[in-house]
């Protein structure tokens, strides 16, 4: 007498993860319906929700940063209060009178990227600073 086969067994399909990604991915395009998505491809809707879940949860692997270039950086001393200064803008020179200085702040660092300028004021956390400077260069 053969034992019975277990029912569970003989029907569950198993779907590669190629398979999973793939389905996840067109369920992300703009007025994508899971639904029909998942009747096309002969599994049911609940079953492609689960996986567009664990896509969701499972942590986004970022390509590590190229190698940082720093440029020439030239420091110029401060007028003295009261001075005219003449600046140089693209079409003319302005004339403006310098302030009193003012102590600095705990410290800034300003970054052009792109034609973005990036204005960093105070104690700054390293990797913010990462994330928004690889989303400007990968944005350029």
């Amino acid at each position: 007498m053969e034992p019975p086969k277990d029912p569970l067994k003989a029907t569950k399909r198993r779907h590669s993860a190629a398979f999973k990604r793939k389905l996840v991915k067109l369920t992300e395009e703009a007025g994508a319906s899971v639904a029909a998505i998942a009747l096309a491809h002969g599994i049911n809707a609940n079953l492609l929700f689960k996986w567009r879940r664990a896509q969701a949860t499972r942590p986004v692997r970022l390509k590590p940063a190229a190698q940082a270039v720093l440029l020439p950086v030239t420091m110029e001393p401060l007028p003295p209060a009261g001075a005219i200064i003449n600046l140089p803008t693209s079409t003319s020179t302005s004339t403006v009178l310098a302030s009193p200085a003012r102590a600095p702040a705990a410290g800034i660092i300003e970054i052009e990227v792109g034609g973005a300028r990036v204005r960093l004021r105070g104690s700054v956390d390293p990797a913010s600073v990462r994330c928004v400077l690889q989303a400007l260069r990968d944005a350029g």
